[in-house]
């Protein structure tokens, strides 16, 4: 609703909106209200709205700090709602800091991190969750993952949680009449179409929750750990994988020593892949402290590839580190070096468990690898149609979907499926901000970097 977040604070903000470290150009940026004296004051003149104006930024003595570009946008037409002043200048760092002393000299204070943003929000100039999505668009590690984070900001996830919820309203719209009029005598699932409009609604709700999942992978990549015996290529596939020599490879059994961490892409999602030491049994204090680690690294990771040399094939030895692998970890056994061992590379399944066979010398069934961690990750290669989800916008879609699921089987007793249909709403109305706990908005800015 336009209007119902509109907050009373009136302190003027400024910070460094660009990176630190030296650039050609440098911005602060200041929002707040009544800022044209506030700019009168720091360049000597009136800028006029949403014209760039060559100014000289003045230190409280009259003289220059630096000469730049001077913009002012006055509220409500811009980004924070409040009037903005944009001051480009040039990007050191001494002259950035200068100009922003100067700024706090002037009035402001110095902005938290994602206190423009948070004010854009609180303005109702975006919404949660666009705003959520200005964040992800500068984190985006990958091509893919910056187009969909750029179709949240543009309102595209907001607009279809929105459809949900006016098709909500609509429900509950029908369910309370029938309940507040029974003398009606209507009988809900016989006289109306309250039962295909909540099928339809719980079938609208499912695709949207799966693209948000698929969207997640694009933000948070999959953690994938190779594990196994020392010298059966672990620090080979490694390599092969990162297309360079990022692991020092030997003969020489323990070779790693501590964990080897690599990010690559496949099809726009990032994988970040630990290389671990050998796991054996050893006196050396060092070698010792790399297994422990490797262990830790097991434990946190979404799929562990357990690479085993595919002349021996699967060892007790590698049976009895496959039993010490977390339950539901999803597991692939790679067999390599099957060059070596005169074997074609493939893919097959023995027990439910999943063997590549391949060789990280050659690169023959890399391809095999790449989409066993796809088909792991459940990608389903829907790139342009995917939406850069976050965990608390896939749990409020988790629990709307339960929430209809409930409805349904409510719907001899309306006033329970009344109720449930509620909550999803509450549930879906949390992913755009509309029913939202301070603290919560307090969490989510606070990740956003000062100046934005």
């Amino acid at each position: 609703m336009p209007g119902s977040r509109r907050i009373d604070d009136t302190e003027v903000i400024a910070a460094v909106a660009t990176a630190t470290g030296r650039g050609g150009i440098g911005v602060v940026r200041v929002s707040g209200h009544r800022l044209l004296d506030f700019a009168e004051r720091l360049t000597g003149r009136v800028p006029e709205p949403r014209r760039a104006t060559m100014a000289d930024f003045r230190a409280a003595d009259g003289a220059a700090i630096d000469r730049g570009i001077l913009l002012f946008f006055p509220a409500p037409r811009s980004f924070t709602g409040e009037d903005v002043l944009e001051l480009q200048g040039h990007g050191g760092p001494v002259v950035m800091q200068q100009l922003l002393g100067r700024c706090l000299e002037l009035g402001a204070r110095l902005a938290e991190p994602g206190e423009f943003t948070r004010r854009a929000f609180l303005n109702d100039k975006l919404d949660l969750a666009q705003a959520e999505a200005v964040a992800d668009l500068i984190e985006a590690s990958t091509a893919q993952a910056a187009r969909s984070a750029l179709r949240s900001l543009s309102g595209e996830f907001s607009r279809q949680v929105r459809a949900l919820v006016d098709g909500l309203i609509e429900l509950r719209m029908l369910v309370e009449a029938t309940l507040d009029f029974p003398e009606e005598e209507i009988d809900p699932l016989r006289d109306t179409d309250l039962v295909p409009r909540l099928a339809a609604l719980r079938t609208e709700l499912t695709t949207l929750r799966r693209r948000a999942r698929q969207g997640s992978l694009l933000r948070t990549g999959l953690t994938v750990v190779l594990a196994g015996l020392t010298n059966v290529g672990k620090s080979s596939l490694l390599n092969r994988l990162a297309g360079e020599d990022r692991a020092i490879v030997t003969d020489i059994a323990g070779t790693t020593r501590d964990a080897l961490r690599e990010t690559i892409q496949i099809e726009g999602i990032p994988l970040h892949i630990i290389d671990t030491a050998g796991l054996r049994e050893t006196a050396d204090p060092v070698e010792k402290i790399g297994i422990e680690r490797s262990w830790r690294e097991i434990g946190q990771a979404d799929v562990v590839l357990q690479i085993v040399d595919a002349r021996a094939g699967v060892t007790p030895a590698d049976r009895a580190i496959a039993a010490r692998l977390p339950a539901g970890v999803e597991r692939v056994i790679v067999e390599n070096k099957c060059d070596l061992a005169r074997l074609p590379a493939g893919r097959r399944e023995s027990r439910g468990q999943v063997h590549l066979l391949l060789s990280a010398r050659t690169g023959e069934g890399i391809d095999l690898l790449h989409d066993e961690l796809l088909r792991v990750a459940g990608w389903q290669g829907q790139g342009e149609d995917v939406i850069l989800a976050r965990e608390r916008h896939l749990e409020a879609l988790a629990g709307a979907e339960r929430r209809l699921t409930l409805a349904a089987g409510e719907l001899h007793r309306l006033e329970l499926a009344a109720e449930e249909l509620r909550l999803a709403q509450d549930d879906l109305a949390a992913i755009t901000g509309e029913f939202t706990a301070d603290d919560l908005l307090g969490a989510i800015f606070g990740r956003f970097c000062i100046g934005k």
